[in-house]
């Protein structure tokens, strides 16, 4: 996960670590802005005007508005820890919005609605969910946790596998229901946000595709088109930035892009290497 100082928060966004929730970030929003939300490896748990709902790891750009709403916030869980907290694979939330009723008993999703909109902060409520979640057992895999950094450090599928102890076929069902898409995805997406995170900090595209681990500068420019549906130029000179929050579904921070010059992202971009996104 980024560090939120690299983070370019849009007026009326709001954010800060748990801490309480090991790795997760708690959100709030005013509403949606013109913005699409771009895929970073995490999963939200969502209070939007009353309703808990959870927004599942994003593989291409999502449009603002996908929930309607003028108030939202959120606790953003690190990648790999949301399935553990919430007893669902994440392979079945991949590029989903969902109640949490759809997830868990409808009495047990009123009685913890009741308690999150008792808190003068929803933010803390939902910070108290997760936290009760993750004493009752829902610890993350310390594999899973592993194979994040690793894949976050840069190291490729098979050095992860061979370090963690698995064979490839063996890391990418782990992935698929830790992370919602195999280890060479996520990889590709941590990546991505460690060029976006440069890309905020004000560096040219050369030498951020050299720091974030690109062959080139041609090769950030094709990854960046085929995951955030736009190029670095227009995303370092978009207008304003929106996260999922914005977007209706939470998620802020590293996964942020403006909607103008692209207007918004298109999810047909090809892929680079003629490689799925989800492989």
């Amino acid at each position: 996960m980024a560090d939120p100082a690299d983070r370019a928060p849009a007026p009326g966004y709001e954010e800060r670590p748990s801490r309480t929730v090991a790795g997760a970030v708690l959100w709030r929003s005013g509403g949606a802005g013109a913005a699409v939300v771009l895929p970073d490896g995490c999963m939200d748990l969502l209070w939007v005007e009353g309703r808990l709902l959870v927004a599942g790891p994003d593989t291409l750009p999502h449009p603002a508005g996908e929930i309607p709403g003028t108030g939202f916030a959120g606790i953003r869980l690190a990648p790999g820890s949301a399935p553990a907290l919430l007893g669902v694979p994440a392979r079945v939330l991949r590029d989903r919005r969902v109640e949490l009723a759809d997830l868990w008993p409808a009495a047990e999703v009123r009685r913890l609605t009741a308690r999150v909109a008792s808190y003068g902060d929803p933010r803390a409520g939902l910070e108290e969910l997760a936290l009760l979640r993750t004493a009752d057992g829902g610890l993350p895999d310390p594999l899973v946790t592993e194979v994040a950094a690793r894949l976050r450090a840069g190291q490729g599928v098979a050095a992860v596998a061979g370090a963690v102890g698995l064979g490839e076929r063996q890391l990418h069902r782990r992935s698929l229901d830790a992370f919602g898409y195999g280890p060479r995805t996520l990889g590709r997406i941590l990546r991505l946000q460690r060029a976006l995170a440069l890309t905020r900090r004000g560096l040219p595209p050369a030498a951020v595709a050299a720091e974030a681990g690109y062959a080139d500068q041609a090769h950030w420019t094709r990854e960046a088109r085929a995951l955030t549906g736009t190029t670095p130029r227009a995303y370092a000179t978009g207008p304003g930035r929106a996260g999922r929050e914005q977007a209706g579904s939470g998620q802020a921070g590293p996964g942020q892009a403006g909607a103008a010059p692209s207007e918004a992202a298109k999810r047909e971009t090809p892929e680079p290497s003629g490689s799925r996104t989800t492989a």
